[in-house]
């Protein structure tokens, strides 16, 4: 590395430093001599030396300015005729800069709010960057948002799918919409979880889902067996469309709230009771049972919360049609819950979504990190019992009895 004789004022620099103020000129004026020497050194010669050794001639000086975190720098950098002159300091400045802005996108893509990034870069670098220009940093993740969501699903089969979605509320043209971010999640042939897709939507509506299903068919989804969901009438009509053959299980979460809605107030907590036994149940045929005890104990205590459940009974139990092992991870979207709490965290500081893309570009890329994770971790479910039971399955000449699609 090259050394260079910096020559500075003793008085200048004692007052210099005593003012909190100026010490950014301090810093400009050891970098401009930092510059002088360098092009010296380029030369072969100081300023109007004379020597046999040059090799070129000074052409002026150039401003350039450098925000640091003790404020701008107006800096002269020396110029040759031939400009052939350049300096490492703004190469070296240009990466620190990429790293800074990679962290920005770290800090807002972690759930801390445009306004305190703002705060802390002002602290840091001098600089105020608006919540406008931090989120225009963060538009740089989109490239790595579009190839997880467009990735070919090719390399394995899905034989689970989990679809969820929630709500969140996104700025269109100055108004607030709540809008649906549909998520779709699936379990692959060596047991590991995946995140599949996702779609913003207006609405749970039959063509919202509609378009996330072809979506996935596009990019070759392939063996789905199963399918879980909450009963919402425009999903469960689009997996008829596009998953013909699949079974469906409904949500078991979903299903008891929907029961419960319905029950007396004074019988919640025994009604209760007695839908854990029956989803609880050791095969379908115990659960049968154990549904027509409840039918006829509460069809007129409990009449509307008996047609509910009546309505729902056999599409919340078709997971018990599956080998046991996977009915407890199988029975419920609990899958997605984690994940919600994430999204919910950090839309918790965002509140608001200034637009379709920004809520796209932050959710996607929370869910990429998440997808990685599960990728790199532990199996979410053994697969060697599933792949014994589809033998025993084709060997049988009875058709299987598992319920498909059932609203």
């Amino acid at each position: 590395m090259a050394q260079y004789d910096i020559k500075l004022n003793s008085e200048e620099v004692v007052g210099l430093l005593t003012d909190n103020d100026q010490f950014s000129k301090l810093m400009e004026t050891i970098i401009n001599q930092v510059l002088e020497a360098q092009m010296a050194e380029h030369l072969g010669a100081e300023s109007y030396e004379r020597s046999d050794d040059r090799s070129g001639y000074r052409n002026g000086y150039r401003p350039r300015q450098l925000s640091t975190r003790v404020g701008h720098l107006i800096l002269r950098v020396p110029q040759t005729r031939d400009g052939s002159f350049s300096t490492e300091i703004f190469r070296r400045y240009q990466r620190t800069e990429q790293a800074f802005v990679l962290g920005l996108m770290d800090m807002y893509l972690g759930g801390v709010s445009t306004r305190k990034v703002s705060k802390i870069t002002e602290e840091l670098c001098g600089v105020s960057f608006s919540k406008s220009t931090v989120s225009e940093l963060t538009a740089e993740v989109d490239g790595r948002v579009q190839a997880f969501k467009g990735r070919p699903l090719n390399d394995k089969t899905y034989p689970f799918l989990i679809v969820d979605a929630l709500y969140i509320d996104v700025r269109q043209n100055d108004v607030v919409k709540s809008m649906g971010m549909l998520i779709a999640y699936g379990v692959n042939s060596d047991g590991k979880r995946e995140i599949l897709g996702l779609k913003l939507g207006d609405s749970e509506s039959e063509t919202t889902w509609s378009e996330l299903f072809s979506d996935l068919k596009k990019r070759r989804l392939s063996g789905v067996e199963l399918v879980v969901s909450d009963a919402h009438t425009g999903l469960v009509k689009a997996l008829k469309k596009h998953f013909q053959g699949a079974s469906w299980q409904r949500c078991q979460v979903h299903f008891m709230r929907n029961v419960m809605g319905h029950a007396p107030k004074k019988l919640r907590a025994e009604i209760a009771g007695h839908l854990k036994s029956i989803l609880y149940a050791y095969d379908k045929e115990a659960a049968r049972k154990l549904a027509n005890d409840f039918i006829s104990k509460y069809e007129k205590s409990a009449k509307e919360a008996v047609r509910c459940f009546e309505e729902g009974f056999e599409s919340a139990t078709t997971v018990m049609a599956f080998p046991s092992e996977y009915r407890q991870r199988l029975r419920t979207s609990n899958l997605a819950e984690r994940v919600n709490e994430e999204i919910r965290r950090r839309e918790k500081v965002i509140r608001i979504f200034p637009n379709e893309n920004s809520a796209i570009r932050i959710i996607g890329a929370l869910l990429a990190d998440w997808n990685d994770a599960w990728i790199s971790g532990k199996k979410y479910l053994d697969m060697t019992r599933y792949y014994e039971w589809k033998k025993e399955q084709l060997s049988q000449s009875e058709n299987d009895p598992v319920v498909n699609f059932v609203a």
